[in-house]
Order: structure tokens, then sequence, then C-alpha cells
């Protein structure tokens, strides 16, 4: 029984190691609250089911790292109410996330790594009607100092990035449509794969049993879609990019 609360004492620690802190002062006082680094994006977003979860402990504390609790007293002198929730969430949505200078970086370079590839899925030079590689985007977003916010979501910052880069790089989203021709027996194999980078948008069976298929996908992925297809069917696949 002994190990066991040990076990969980250990557990609940690792859990608050893990946390990161929001902080706000109002009307003189200082809250603060854990949260989860991973959901702060999914509150933000509005995409939470449940907006507890981004909370490690439902406490509103005066200073969370030596444990001091806020006083009901100063709760209703700052926000009329005690209710956890609301106070949290009020919190979150006006005071100042806190974050390590290390943990910081980390979550600005997965995050813009992020940016990076959906722009590089999505996005061609119109001039060449090929695609960026991925390491010109970043480059382009360094030139003009782009700012990452390590807590909003890689598709509520894509169209500012696109916006930002635009002056030094020939950039637009855009897609193609190819068309794609399979052995029946490989039909199966790779209908999955297909669906999953495009959008099959007609398809039709052959006499020879050949599956037939116009396929929509972003132009940016044109190479890895040719190459996958090509792959997987050692060569038995035709495709042509419809004009």
């Amino acid at each position: 029984m002994v190990k066991d609360m040990g076990r969980d004492q250990g557990r609940q620690k690792k859990v608050l190691e893990d946390t990161i802190i929001a902080r706000l002062e109002r009307y003189g006082e200082h809250f603060e609250v854990l949260i989860d680094p991973i959901l702060v994006e999914v509150y933000k977003d509005g995409a939470m089911e449940n907006e507890k979860e981004l909370f490690a402990t439902e406490v509103i504390f005066k200073d969370a790292h030596k444990g001091d609790r806020a006083s009901d007293e100063s709760m209703n002198k700052a926000f009329e109410t005690t209710e956890f929730l609301v106070v949290a969430k009020y919190i979150m949505d006006h005071g100042d996330i806190q974050l390590t200078t290390e943990k910081r970086k980390e979550m600005l370079e997965s995050k813009t790594k992020a940016i990076v590839s959906e722009i590089a899925r999505n996005a061609i030079n119109p001039q060449t009607k090929a695609p960026h590689p991925p390491q010109r985007i970043e480059l382009a977003m360094k030139e003009v100092g782009v700012h990452v916010d390590p807590f909003k979501s890689v598709e509520s910052q894509v169209t500012s990035v696109m916006e930002a880069i635009r002056p030094i790089l020939p950039i637009r989203f855009e897609k193609v449509k190819v068309a794609v021709k399979l052995p029946g027996t490989e039909y199966g194999r790779l209908y999955g794969d297909i669906t999953k980078m495009g959008k099959v948008l007609k398809e039709e069976w052959l006499k020879d049993g050949s599956w037939v298929g116009m396929v929509e996908i972003p132009a940016g992925i044109q190479i890895e879609f040719y190459d996958l297809l090509n792959e997987k069917t050692k060569g038995a696949v035709e495709t042509q990019l419809v004009k």
C-alpha cells in the first residue's frame, strides 16, 4: 500500500513538472493556474470539449511554485466568484503564459516546422509551377522576420505567413488534377493512400479490369504522390497531369 502511494505521488510530481503556468495580475492580486502545454492550442482554437482537462489541478494559486493558494477573498475581489473554471478561463484568456527559454524554443521549432511543412505541401511557385523546397520557405520566413506563435494552430497562422513571405518568394496555394490508371489488382492496396493524399473527383472501371480515377491533390505533393504510386505498384501505374 505504501509503495502504491509512493508511485501515485511520483506520477503526480511528474505531471506537475510537465505543466506550465498562466499568470494574471488583477486589482492588485496575483493569480496562477497550472496548465498542460500540449492542450493550450486546442483551448485557444475553441476545440476543447472538456475545458477542465487543460488544467493540471483544479486550484487557483497565488504562487504555484510555492504551492500558495489564492484566497477566496482575493478571488471574490478580482472575479466576483471563486468557481474554479470561471476564474481559470479568465486567467487563460487575459493573462500571460509562462515558458522556460528551453520550452519556448522547443515549441517554436516544432510549430515552425509544421507551418513550413503545410505550406510546402500545398503551395507552388506560380512562375515555374514547381513546389518550393521546405528549406526555401523557412529561409524566407527568417528573412522577413515572421513571428510564429507557439500556442496558435498551424492553420490559423499559414495565411499570415504566406502573406509575409510572398513579397520575396513567388508562392501560392494551388491544387492539381492527376489522371491515374491502376491495374485492378492494385486498387485495393492503393485506394486508401490515394484518398488520404487527395480527393477522387471521378472514377470508373475499364473493360480490361483497370481502375481509372481523376484525383485532385495539393500541388506541392506531386512528386511524393507519383513516387508513392510507382513504388507500391512497381511501376505498373500510369499518371498524367491534367492541364
